[in-house]
């Protein structure tokens, strides 16, 4: 290949991998250099007397975005995988008992049916209008590099634009065809993640509804880290070359671009750089202040999707009463919700989300033992320390227990915590954010974060905190797209 450039792509997250593999493929000299020891950013995994765990994300959705990026390369999932479909798809306990959602959507109806006349005809009303906008949002939006208006100026984007509820809110759209509680909260459910209340998220996330119902909930058998590790034989297989341990701590420049990546441990060559690690700390703590796309304040005041408290734990039984995922609503969303956006504070009442991978996986746990992720959605930058942790420990293991009606306490043989100060020291992560930029509508598309740095001309960005948003698909698709951007301009 004539112009073959040597191009750095900076963190092994999966919006890193994704571009580093669409680069390579085109003949290109691609390195990843990897702060940590471990591949795969926030997807990381470890094990520990007996239990492996995944350290970030738990929850295989929309499928067809994976199927996508292997088959972009010819070649099929299923020769790096193997998934399941999970059924239920996740178990929801509220005050008064618990409901499995079931993967068959004729169930769902009957459930939704049981809970409240109407309502099954209601579903397929309000899920064949999320799938409208899930067909619109990923086939005309979510691939968009999110630079100029004009990208989303052509008939099918505009008329798709006006079905999408982009200005009306996800509490009034539920509302519009749902009144039961208990409905409705499963169904707003995938926003609280988000980053935003119902009543700030664009009625267009519905398409997560879509997602979650119609093409169901998975999980690769081994845990989340095979995505990783399919990626990055992928990757190896198209040629990247990768260097764990090795921080990025600044860059030498000539002429309006970066000349050269300065690690912890050497300096590499570059014609281009990709940075998928956190954008807000290399834009403002590795970057020249005269390179800098944004300034201190303009971070300051982006609306950041929730941090997490989390905890691994290993049982030496197995549990009953429980599913892969469940989720505790037993106690009040909206005020949970009010604690993580609008008065940021460690919550009063959290909901909290549990994994048991060992229930689906006998590889992830000893015999007849189980293993136990717990997440808590949280503000950003609130303080955290050991004394905290714990009193949100006990407090959750104890609804935990009553909820499940079974001692858990009394059989947990390994424990460890995760929380803010860690994602800050591990990933950098900005405000020890876990997911990225909260999907508000001033925070969608070209008002993000841009992915081209404004004042170098071979500094690009990808990643949670810039198109399309939060979450492991949107972070695959980030990558794509920063590398199709990429290209056009060195070809």
């Amino acid at each position: 290949m004539k112009n073959k450039k040597n191009i750095c792509v900076i963190g092994s997250g999966f919006s890193g991998l994704s571009s580093a593999t669409y680069l390579a493929n085109q003949g290109h000299n691609v390195y990843v250099l990897e702060k940590n020891s471990k591949l795969g950013g926030r997807a990381r995994q470890f094990s520990s007397k007996g239990f492996t765990f995944d350290m970030g994300p738990s929850w295989y959705w929309m499928p067809d975005v994976f199927e996508k990026y292997f088959n972009d390369f010819d070649k099929n999932i299923e020769d790096y995988l193997k998934l399941k479909r999970l059924d239920p798809s996740y178990k929801v306990f509220f005050e008064d008992g618990h409901i499995d959602v079931p993967a068959s959507y004729q169930e769902l109806k009957d459930l939704f049916e049981s809970m409240e006349e109407g309502s099954g005809n209601n579903l397929d009303l309000f899920i064949s209008q999320a799938e409208k906008k899930y067909k619109v949002g990923i086939q005309n939006l979510v691939y968009k590099p999110g630079l100029s208006i004009k990208e989303f100026i052509d008939k099918d984007t505009i008329t798709g634009v006006f079905q999408l509820d982009i200005f009306k809110s996800m509490h009034s759209h539920i509302r519009k065809y749902f009144k039961n509680e208990k409905i409705i909260k499963l169904l707003e459910f995938p926003i609280l993640f988000l980053g935003a209340t119902p009543k700030n998220t664009p009625a267009l996330y519905s398409l997560m509804n879509f997602a979650d119902i119609k093409l169901g909930t998975w999980f690769p058998k081994g845990g989340m880290y095979k995505i990783v590790e399919a990626m990055v034989e992928l990757a190896k297989e198209k040629g990247v070359k990768f260097y764990t341990s090795e921080e990025v701590k600044k860059f030498s420049y000539v002429d309006k671009k970066i000349s050269h990546v300065i690690t912890t441990k050497k300096t590499y060559d570059a014609d281009y750089v990709v940075c998928s690690g956190d954008y807000q700390h290399f834009d403002q703590n590795v970057l020249d202040q005269k390179y800098r796309n944004y300034s201190a304040s303009y971070w300051d005041k982006r609306t950041l999707a929730p941090s997490s408290l989390l905890f691994y734990i290993g049982l030496d039984k197995k549990l009953k009463n429980i599913s892969h995922h469940c989720l505790f609503f037993d106690k009040d969303f909206e005020k949970h919700a009010e604690e993580i956006y609008s008065t940021p504070r460690w919550p009063s009442e959290p909901l909290f989300y549990a994994s048991f991978t060992s229930n689906t996986d006998k590889t992830v746990a000893p015999k007849n033992h189980e293993n136990m992720f717990l997440l808590i959605p949280i503000a950003p930058d609130l303080e955290d320390n050991r004394i905290i942790r714990e009193r949100y420990f006990d407090l959750i293991i104890s609804r935990l227990e009553k909820l499940t009606k079974q001692n858990i306490r009394d059989h947990i043989i390994y424990k460890k915590s995760y929380g803010i100060r860690d994602f800050k020291k591990d990933y950098h992560s900005f405000k020890g954010n876990a997911y990225g930029l909260a999907n508000t509508l001033f925070q969608t598309a070209i008002l993000k974060p841009s992915i081209k740095n404004k004042k170098l001309d071979n500094l690009y960005f990808c990643g949670q905190l810039t198109v399309p948003g939060p979450g492991v698909p949107p972070s695959l698709i980030s990558g794509n797209v920063v590398a199709k951007e990429l290209l056009n301009k060195i070809n």
